[in-house]
């Protein structure tokens, strides 16, 4: 890579001011001045310094989609040696990490990069991002109470929910079961389950089958993908980037 392309792309400078600062001579690679524009340099072996600072090459984006399994742990890492879903990705030279979190018994959608600009926009609730879930529950005996969810309930800690929005697929009054697609725009811990326990629910099934506009579509069980420029790009408008 030549050496403007290199210190723009990590942040030093436009790639025209870097031009100049290489011909102030402010630029060393291995320890010799170098002021000579056009030069490659290999950023893997060689170390480039400006003004006696280190330069480290930026950081490749990396923006997954993970169909997490039941079972898992949403962590990089596990101090009781339990199944983490970085066991399911592949060897990366990034170092990603989950948006959010999917607990132990819940499957589905989980999204992981390594920007961390865009990841916290995408936790924030004032974005309001998209989360929809398939849930199966137990104990429902008048789905009127479902109406407080929409409405917006309060959780122990005192916090009130948005209004979800909830549609019924299927409900079974003499086992009080039923099957429900819910959408939040919070992501707060447990909050789908601590929602339906306020209204004497049990949650029996809980899948993640969408975030922001990103679903399922062509992941298996445990599978994963990266997402593609065009996702991203409508990822980051989503999040006002």
């Amino acid at each position: 890579m030549r050496l403007q392309k290199f210190l723009s792309r990590a942040g030093v400078a436009s790639r025209r001011a870097s031009e100049e600062i290489i011909k102030e001579g402010r630029v060393k690679v291995d320890g010799k001045v170098v002021t000579t524009l056009g030069t490659r340099v290999d950023t893997e072996k060689e170390e480039v310094q400006v003004d006696g600072k280190v330069i480290s090459p930026e950081e490749k984006k990396v923006y997954l989609l993970l169909y997490k399994p039941p079972g898992y742990i949403t962590s990089v890492k596990d101090t009781h040696g339990r199944p983490t879903v970085m066991d399911l990705l592949p060897k990366l030279k990034e170092r990603v990490y989950p948006v959010g979190r999917l607990d132990k018994d819940t499957e589905g959608l989980l999204f992981l990069t390594n920007d961390g600009k865009l990841a916290h926009r995408l936790t924030h609730p004032r974005y309001g991002i998209s989360k929809k879930y398939f849930v199966k529950i137990q104990g429902l005996d008048d789905p009127e109470k479902l109406k407080k969810l929409e409405r917006g309930i309060t959780l122990e800690e005192g916090y009130k929910t948005s209004p979800a929005k909830i549609r019924v697929l299927d409900h079974d009054p003499s086992g009080r079961r039923a099957k429900l697609e819910v959408e939040i725009h919070e992501g707060r811990k447990r909050q789908v389950r601590r929602m339906f326990s306020k209204i004497g629910c049990g949650v029996v099934k809980l899948k993640r089958i969408q975030f922001s506009f990103l679903s399922l579509k062509g992941l298996k069980e445990g599978s994963y993908r990266f997402l593609k420029e065009d996702e991203v790009r409508k990822l980051k408008k989503e999040a006002g980037l």
